[in-house]
């Protein structure tokens, strides 16, 4: 699934008032770290993580990773937070503008 500038946009402003439910730290992008966020999809759509200071990879890289990993969409970077979406297969939450 692609979104749209227009879902992405509306996406944004729901996650604008989230808590990052994730940090990743100086381990990265661990198989645990993969699990745990694949698992919150379960209980929700949009998921806030916060990559801490002393990670040395790329907050981009890792939002790509982990949404590649998880088969989710990353709907933005910004500085250190990584938002990440996807939708419940039987009940969507988040009706997305068309």
């Amino acid at each position: 699934m692609t979104l749209t500038s227009k879902q992405r946009a509306y996406l944004k402003g729901l996650a604008s008032v989230l808590e990052p439910v994730f940090q990743i730290g100086k381990a990265g992008l661990t198989p645990e770290v993969t699990a745990a966020v694949s698992e919150a999809f379960h209980n929700r759509e949009l998921v806030k993580i916060a990559v801490l200071k002393n990670c040395i990879e790329d907050p981009r890289q890792l939002a790509s990773m982990l949404a590649e990993r998880t088969h989710s969409n990353v709907v933005h970077v910004i500085g250190k937070k990584i938002v990440l979406y996807k939708p419940d297969k039987d009940k969507p939450k988040i009706a997305l503008p068309l």
